[in-house]
C-alpha cells in the first residue's frame, strides 16, 4: 500500500509540475495577434480601440474582444496618440513578476493538495460547459432589427420610385394575397445611384411602409478583420431575418463585400461573399424575406449577385431634378419660417443631391440665427451656398454658362438616341440612363448606335460653340473602351485581322457622321435643348413628340 501511495504522490506531482509547464507557456506567451498598419487604420476608424500600450519592439492594441500587436515602425504613433494615450512600459513587464506570484501560488496548492489527497471529482467543470460560459466573449455581437418610423411622406422627389417599390410594400404586408396566386416577388432589391440621394432612406421608408422589423448592415461591417466573421454575420443576419419574417435586410454599400471575385481578390471578402449567395439561393421568395441593397458603383459588383434569383430587380435613384428639388426643399422648410423663393432655388441647386439640399437648409438657418432672424430668406441661402458646393461635401453644380454648355452637350446625346433607336429612360442635365438591353447577339449596327450617342455630346457643343469642353471626357473614355472591344473582342473589324488604328479610324468615322446629323437636325436638337434648360431632363416619348411635330 505505502509502494501505490508513493506512485500515485508521484504521478500527483508530475501532473502539477506538467500543468506548471503549462500555466507558464500560457501566462508567459506573447498571444496578441500581429496586424497591419492598415488594419490598425480599420480599427481606429471604426472606434473599437480601448486602450494602447507600448512595449518595445511592439505596440500592443487592446479591444473589447482581442488583443493585438504591430511593430512600433509599422504605426503613426503621433495619429494613435492624438487619439488615445499611450502607456510605455518596459521589456521587463512586471507581467512577469505577476504571473510567477501565480504559479507560486499554484504550485502551493498543487501540493497542499498532493497532501490531503482531496480531489473532488463533482466539483469539475465540465469542459463542454467551460467552453460554452467562454463563447459569448468571442461571439459576434446579437442580431437585432429596429422598427422605422419612416414613411414614404418624409421622402420627397422620388415618385417614380415609390412606385415601383409600391408591391414589394404590399407584398410584406399581405404576403398571403401572394402565396394564394403562386406569386413569387425578386429576392433582392438593388438600389442604384450616386451618394446622398437617399437609398439607405428609401430602404427605410420601404420598411416603415410595410410595418415590418427592418435589419441594417453596411458591406463594411460585415467584411471585417476577424478571420471568418464576414461569413458568420451574414449567415446570423439571414436566420434572424427569417425568425422575424416578414422582414427586410438592408445592406448599405454592398459593394464593399460583393466586387468581383479574382487572383487578386482578399479571401476573406470571398467567403463572405460566398455566404451571401448561399444563404440567398437558401431562401424561398415567400419567405417573406426581402433583401435590399445599395450601391453607387454597380459596375464593380460580382455577376454572380446580379444574376436572376439574386438581385434581380434594379432600381436607379438619380440626382433630383428642378421639379424634384423643389419639392424636397419643401419638405425640408416644412417646419422651419421662411420666406426663400423656392423655385428660384431649385434652379440655382442644379447637381444638388437631398443630402446636399438637406445640409444647404441646415446651413441657411444657422446664418438666419446668427443674423438674428426669426425666418430664413434668399440672402441666407445666398451666403452658406458656396460654402456647402466648396465645402467638404463637395457637389456638382453649374454655372449659368456651364449650365447652358451641359444643356447642348446632352440635347445631343438625347437627338442621336432617339433618332438611332437607342433606349434610353431619360437623359438630363447631370444624368444619361441609356437602357440596358438584354440580348445574348448584338449587332453590329445596334452597338455603333451605342458608340454614336457617346459621341454626339461633343459633335453638338463644338458646332454650337466651336470649341471642345471637358464634360465629354467621360464619355470619349467609353467610345475608346467600346471601340476597341468592338473590333478586338467581338470581332467586328472590317478585316480579319484587325490593323492597330482601326478603332481609332472608327471613332473618327462615327465623329463626322454625327456631326453631319446635328447641323442636318439643328432644330429638333435646339427643341430638346429648350425642354432640358426648363425641366433638366428629358424622356424618349418625348423626346420622340419633338421629332413627330418638326418631321
Amino acid at each position: 500500500m505505502p509502494a501505490i501511495r508513493s506512485r500515485n504522490l508521484k504521478i500527483a506531482a508530475a501532473g502539477i509540475g506538467l500543468l506548471l509547464l503549462i500555466g507558464a507557456f500560457v501566462l508567459l506567451r506573447d498571444n496578441a495577434r500581429t496586424i497591419s498598419g492598415r488594419q490598425l487604420d480599420v480599427l481606429m476608424q471604426k472606434q473599437l480601440i480601448r486602450n494602447v500600450v507600448r512595449r518595445d519592439p511592439y505596440l500592443y492594441v487592446r479591444t473589447d474582444r482581442m488583443l493585438y500587436r504591430i511593430p512600433v515602425e509599422g504605426a503613426d504613433l503621433k495619429r494613435l496618440a492624438r487619439r488615445y494615450p499611450v502607456t510605455v512600459e518596459s521589456s521587463s513587464s512586471p507581467w512577469i513578476a505577476v504571473t510567477v506570484l501565480l504559479l507560486l501560488l499554484l504550485a502551493g496548492g498543487g501540493v497542499l493538495v498532493v497532501r490531503r489527497r482531496r480531489f473532488a471529482p463533482a466539483q469539475r467543470e465540465d469542459a463542454g460547459s467551460l467552453q460554452s460560459s467562454r463563447a459569448p466573449i468571442e461571439s459576434a455581437e446579437a442580431v437585432r432589427p429596429i422598427r422605422s418610423d419612416v414613411r414614404f411622406r418624409d421622402v420627397a422627389g422620388i415618385e417614380e420610385v415609390k412606385e415601383d417599390l409600391s408591391e414589394i410594400i404590399d407584398f410584406l404586408r399581405h404576403p398571403g394575397r401572394y402565396r394564394s396566386l403562386d406569386i413569387r416577388l425578386p429576392k433582392g432589391v438593388l438600389l442604384v445611384g450616386p451618394p446622398g440621394v437617399g437609398k439607405t432612406y428609401v430602404a427605410k421608408a420601404v420598411a416603415g411602409e410595410a410595418r415590418v422589423p427592418f435589419f441594417y448592415q453596411s458591406g463594411a461591417n460585415i467584411v471585417e478583420i476577424y478571420v471568418g466573421m464576414g461569413a458568420r454575420r451574414v449567415h446570423e443576419l439571414f436566420q434572424a431575418a427569417k425568425r422575424t419574417a416578414p422582414s427586410i435586410i438592408f445592406i448599405d454599400e454592398i459593394d464593399a463585400v460583393g466586387r468581383h471575385r479574382g487572383a487578386a481578390g482578399n479571401e476573406e471578402r470571398e467567403a463572405t461573399l460566398n455566404q451571401l449567395l448561399t444563404e440567398m439561393d437558401g431562401f424561398e421568395s415567400s419567405s417573406g424575406v426581402i433583401v435590399m441593397a445599395a450601391t453607387n458603383r454597380i459596375e464593380m459588383l460580382d455577376e454572380a449577385l446580379l444574376r436572376p434569383g439574386r438581385f434581380d430587380r434594379r432600381i436607379h435613384i438619380s440626382l433630383p431634378d428642378r421639379r424634384e428639388r423643389e419639392e424636397i426643399l419643401s419638405l425640408y422648410l416644412r417646419q422651419k419660417p421662411h420666406e426663400a423663393d423656392l423655385e428660384a432655388l431649385a434652379r440655382a441647386t442644379v447637381g444638388f443631391s437631398a443630402a446636399a439640399l438637406s445640409t444647404l437648409v441646415n446651413e441657411a438657418a444657422l446664418h438666419a440665427f446668427r443674423a438674428g432672424r426669426k425666418a430664413l430668406t434668399d440672402e441666407d441661402f445666398d451666403a452658406v451656398r458656396e460654402r456647402v458646393i466648396s465645402g467638404k461635401r463637395k457637389i456638382l453644380s453649374y454655372s449659368d454658362e456651364e449650365r447652358a454648355i451641359q444643356a447642348v452637350y446632352q440635347s445631343g446625346k438625347a437627338l442621336a438616341a432617339t433618332w438611332l433607336g437607342v433606349p434610353y429612360e431619360k437623359i438630363g442635365l447631370v444624368t444619361t440612363r441609356l437602357k440596358e438591353v438584354d440580348r445574348e447577339i448584338s449587332s453590329r449596327s445596334q452597338l455603333l448606335n451605342r458608340l454614336k450617342v457617346l459621341l454626339a455630346g461633343q459633335a453638338a457643343t463644338r458646332l454650337v460653340y466651336a470649341e471642345r469642353y471637358s464634360n465629354a471626357a467621360e464619355d470619349l473614355a467609353r467610345a475608346r473602351a467600346e471601340a476597341r472591344a468592338l473590333i478586338e473582342e467581338l470581332g467586328m473589324s472590317e478585316s480579319i485581322v484587325p490593323r492597330a488604328d482601326e478603332a481609332e479610324a472608327l471613332l473618327r468615322e462615327l465623329d463626322e457622321e454625327m456631326t453631319l446629323m446635328m447641323k442636318k437636325l439643328e432644330g429638333a436638337r435646339r427643341a430638346i435643348e429648350a425642354q432640358l434648360l426648363a425641366r433638366e431632363n428629358i424622356r424618349e416619348e418625348e423626346a420622340r413628340a419633338i421629332l413627330r411635330d418638326l418631321f
